[in-house]
């Protein structure tokens, strides 16, 4: 780890348990069987602790987009080119993806960023991040240069700082780059030690021979690369891409900035995995979206021990999932808020009961 990105992560504390235990005293307080909201009490809750107060407010939202491309796809692991991540990426800036539409609904910003796309890219929105022009093929060599993850790690950390400093008080994370799922199963297998045929899945949507070439690539990576699961960093830069690490920097600048973070699917969850066994403290900031129909998308989301809202066999990407669960954290927020409390109604209160 460089010394900036160690004088950045000396910042990070621990979660406010003391604002924790407030924010469920005021749960416990509302005229309501205790609990009975279930995961949006106790995602309000962790909130409270991550911002260090119980008073929340999560009006100012962005969902943080890293672009970039992959050298894999030269194996055959897609079904389409790289010229697709320019493509959506700019289609992001001109709000006409997915996301985009989705995220209008939810009341959040959609940032692009290109941290590696391998052509460059224009549009109003784009952020202009670019480490180098797409990943090498990893099944080759290494991915990146450890100084080229380490600087797009610094990236989304920067990006995240700088969004906080605008005011915005929830991120969410997405990802656009063709071959991404195959990095992202590399870098599950290596830090989940478990083999590259259990964690790979079909990605936007491949044939079973297609399936077959993405493992095999997969396993050269591993074998050729040697990438040391102790060393998240090293991962990264070997078996790993640029949006990926770009992501890990937005959930640690999350973490320094205690600004909650929502983690979207696979490619996310693995990012956040990375932030994590860089940064354990990082944990605390991170919330749960939904589960990834990709093979190994439950297995990160149980090693970053985060319990998704949705089970809804999303695979999408661009932060789609992250972005369906914020109005859920509102519709729990306004009863958080604005529910009457069993004093003010003259009830008496629910107990809590064993069993």
């Amino acid at each position: 780890m460089t010394e900036r990105l160690k004088e950045a992560l000396a910042a990070v504390r621990p979660v406010d348990r003391a604002a924790m235990a407030r924010a469920q005293a005021r749960w416990d307080s509302i005229a309501k069987p205790l609990g009975s909201l279930g995961l949006l009490e106790d995602t309000v809750v962790r909130i409270a602790g991550i911002t260090g107060s119980p008073d929340l407010d999560l009006s100012r939202r962005a969902v943080v987009v890293m672009c970039a491309d992959n050298g894999v796809v030269e194996e055959g692991v897609t079904q389409t080119g790289q010229e697709v991540t320019a493509v959506v990426t700019e289609n992001m800036s001109a709000g006409i993806t997915s996301v985009c539409r989705m995220a209008r609904l939810a009341g959040a910003d959609v940032v692009p960023v290109d941290i590696g796309v391998a052509q460059p890219v224009s549009g109003p929105r784009i952020l202009q991040k670019n480490i180098r022009r797409g990943t090498a093929n990893m099944a080759r060599g290494p991915a990146m240069t450890r100084e080229e993850a380490t600087q797009a790690v610094l990236t989304g950390l920067e990006l995240a700082r700088e969004l906080a400093g605008r005011g915005y008080t929830l991120l969410a994370t997405g990802e656009m780059g063709i071959g991404n799922t195959t990095t992202a199963s590399a870098v599950a297998s290596v830090l989940l030690d478990r083999p590259p045929a259990e964690v790979t899945g079909r990605g936007a949507g491949l044939s079973d021979e297609g399936l077959s070439r993405k493992i095999r690539a997969i396993e050269a990576a591993i074998a050729v690369n040697r990438p040391d699961p102790a060393d998240p960093l090293d991962v990264l830069a070997k078996v790993g891409g640029l949006d990926l690490a770009g992501l890990a920097g937005v959930f640690l600048g999350g973490a320094v900035c205690r600004v909650p973070v929502l983690v979207d699917g696979f490619i996310s969850a693995v990012a956040a995995l990375i932030a994590r066994r860089i940064c354990p403290d990082a944990a605390g900031y991170l919330l749960g979206s939904h589960a990834s129909a990709e093979p190994a998308g439950r297995m990160v989301m149980e090693a970053l021990e985060l319990k998704p809202f949705l089970y809804a066999g999303m695979r999408l990407g661009e932060g789609t999932g992250a972005v369906a669960v914020m109005p859920l954290l509102d519709m729990g927020l306004a009863v958080y808020r604005e529910m009457s409390t069993f004093d003010e109604i003259e009830i008496e209160a629910y107990q809590p009961l064993g069993g």
